[in-house]
């Protein structure tokens, strides 16, 4: 019993640590956008079943295809966050894209293990849940729209998420907020190069 209540303690106190160096490397910090229209409208808020809720509505300037091709291409997950991630394994059967990612968190000591299963439900639809690793919860939905004549894609996002391991709300909902930022930032960059290469490409 006095083993594991030491154990616990030294772990809280890796995290308070980490969430120290966290905030003195977030304050200040502020996304950088082309201009105010630009800037996803997103909202990040604790959550009453527990962790974060998350939600965005996001343009991007590239067309639905691309997008969901993006955000279907697997093996390529780590490219679109700025958090270190390494895909361990991805089994895709029957329509359902299961997941196997290690995540290297300064909020969490040590490689978090997070198995998602991710379905295309409909056209512009994905869903992604939990299906093991070190959370209690996670479910990432996204909505895509074509928009513009179909040369952007208006998205609608949401995400729940509460890892297993004790971190304060406030600082989950502020790094949460900052991670999500810079994802949609990423996507938006992968997309416009996308768009590019698809450009260059013509009747030979």
């Amino acid at each position: 019993m006095q083993q594991a209540y030491t154990q616990m303690c030294r772990g809280v106190s890796r995290v308070l640590l980490a969430a120290s160096a966290v905030l003195v490397f977030y304050i200040g910090q502020e996304p950088s956008y082309a201009s105010a229209a630009d800037s996803p409208k997103l909202e990040v808020r604790t959550d009453s079943g527990g962790g974060i809720r998350a939600t965005a509505q996001v343009l991007f300037p590239a067309r639905t295809k691309i997008i969901q091709g993006l955000l279907t291409d697997y093996s390529h997950w780590p490219d679109l966050f700025e958090v270190r991630m390494r895909i361990v394994d991805i089994q895709v059967e029957s329509g359902i894209a299961t997941v196997d990612l290690r995540i290297d968190h300064a909020l969490m000591p040590g490689e978090r293990r997070l198995v998602t299963e991710t379905r295309v439900v409909s056209e512009g639809r994905l869903v992604t849940d939990l299906k093991d690793g070190d959370f209690r919860r996670y479910r990432r939905v996204w909505m895509l729209y074509s928009s513009d004549d179909g040369t952007q894609t208006r998205a609608d996002f949401e995400l729940v998420v509460e890892p297993e391991l004790m971190i304060p709300d406030w600082l989950l909902v502020m790094v949460t907020r900052q991670e999500l930022e810079a994802h949609f930032r990423l996507l938006t960059q992968k997309a416009l190069e996308q768009t590019r290469l698809s450009s260059q490409v013509g009747p030979s």
